[in-house]
């Protein structure tokens, strides 16, 4: 890899260098067979550590400089919630002292940072206080300090409020924080615009804010323009970070894709290209975000991506370059005539790729719930989910699809007697 100066994370920002964070974990441990879709935890460090460690390291190689320790969900209350038996087998510092050592062991091999993460808890979703909340983040945190990670990543927040509660958790440990929300340009889920966001992030004392997860990387960027413009505003500095989904989501309300009828399971056909994270990178370092990496669905070639566009400003390309030339230039060793053709830059930039499904629609309806903290449906529990929860569940989703259908039917009524008057007034 190379022997590069390793310094703070602040330093480093402060010094006008570009961070590139790493891509998603969840989403690519949980193809690869050792994440379990649904709960989502990160037991799989504690279980099969040589996978995460390789995630780690291809991560590295595309140009990463900050190995994120594979902490998401791992809150005591979320190891152990709806029939989760993680917390019970592996317990929850246990797994993040784990993710700790096994992200510093990759950081070590490259000059990177490593960072401890928490996200939104079950406990807060569920209703209860303040400190009850605060002590979840805690679980994790004193693992953090323990480990010696560099920094404090909050993220994956839906709510302003429990993003506040991490940050003065995080501050506790002595470290930087950083905080990003998993929300777009319409705020979080309590009608918080982005920008007030942002700044109650900072003021809560994040070193670095923005956004992560839920959305692709324009609409991503839409919702840090509002946040750069609030903290200008305000006379607020923190430094901005962008950590996006790979998925396009135009067609996503307020709750991002996992409103979406793909999620989880059929995503593939939305998935950005190296391309589309050329474009991402650029826009992303233009608007003044100097943390830029991705969440899920973003892969080590999509960071790398990210690590070629910005080579110039960051003096060097990623290790993985390597068998890699930027722009498809490699192409021009194929021995297809029209794929060398393809070798440039002009041929992908403007390349407006096609889905292979001839049936498919360019955009989904999301479900839009509107299921947000105070609902009793988003309380959580232990046990399994009963046959009582899932039947309430399949009820409201049967009602909704009632409502759409028969909007959908007076929508065509009324669109089919605007078209019999035009055609008696066309006859007139």
């Amino acid at each position: 890899m190379g022997t590069i100066e390793r310094r703070g994370i602040m330093e480093r920002l402060d010094n006008g260098e570009v961070v590139i964070g790493d891509g998603g974990f969840v989403f690519a441990l949980e193809k690869r067979g050792y994440v379990k879709a649904g709960p989502w935890t990160p037991e799989a460090v504690v279980e099969h550590p040589e996978a995460v460690r390789q995630l780690h390291r291809e991560f590295l190689r595309a140009g990463s400089d900050v190995m994120q320790a594979f902490t998401f969900y791992a809150s005591d209350d979320k190891l152990s919630n709806r029939g989760n038996t993680a917390s019970q087998k592996f317990g929850c510092t246990n797994i993040n002292a784990a993710a700790c050592r096994v992200a510093r062991e990759v950081a070590q091999e490259g000059g990177a940072l490593f960072l401890g993460g928490v996200c939104q808890t079950p406990t807060y979703l569920s209703g209860a206080s303040k400190e009850d909340t605060k002590e979840i983040f805690r679980g994790q945190m004193r693992a953090f300090k323990d480990e010696g990670v560099d920094f404090i990543l909050c993220e994956y927040f839906e709510h302003v409020e429990e993003a506040e509660w991490a940050i003065e958790v995080g501050l506790e440990t002595g470290l930087p924080v950083a905080c990003s929300m998993c929300i777009g340009p319409q705020g979080d889920m309590h009608g918080n615009s982005a920008g007030h966001c942002a700044i109650r992030m900072a003021r809560a004392g994040a070193k670095i804010v923005g956004v992560n997860c839920h959305y692709d990387p324009f609409v991503s960027l839409e919702a840090i323009k509002l946040m750069k413009e609030a903290l200008e505003r305000e006379n607020l500095k923190a430094y901005l970070m962008c950590q996006p989904l790979a998925y396009m989501t135009p067609d996503a309300g307020k709750q991002g894709f996992i409103d979406l009828p793909e999620f989880p399971f059929a995503l593939e056909s939305r998935i950005c290209n190296r391309w589309d994270m050329h474009r991402y990178a650029r826009e992303a370092y233009d608007l003044g975000v100097r943390f830029i990496g991705g969440c899920c669905g973003f892969e080590p070639y999509h960071i790398r991506a990210v690590a070629e566009e910005l080579a110039a400003e960051r003096g060097r390309f990623p290790a993985g370059s390597e068998k890699h030339v930027v722009w498809g230039g490699g192409l021009k060793m194929h021995t297809k005539p029209w794929v060398r053709a393809r070798a440039n830059r002009e041929y992908w930039e403007n390349l407006n790729p096609a889905s292979g499904r001839p049936y498919s629609s360019a955009m989904s309806k999301p479900d839009n719930w509107g299921v947000t903290r105070g609902n009793e449906m988003l309380v959580q529990h232990a046990h399994e989910t009963t046959t009582e929860e899932e039947d309430l569940v399949r009820g409201i989703k049967d009602k909704l699809k009632t409502a759409c259908c028969q909007h959908h039917q007076e929508t065509k009524k009324e669109a089919d007697l605007v078209a019999a008057a035009q055609a008696v007034t066309e006859t007139a």
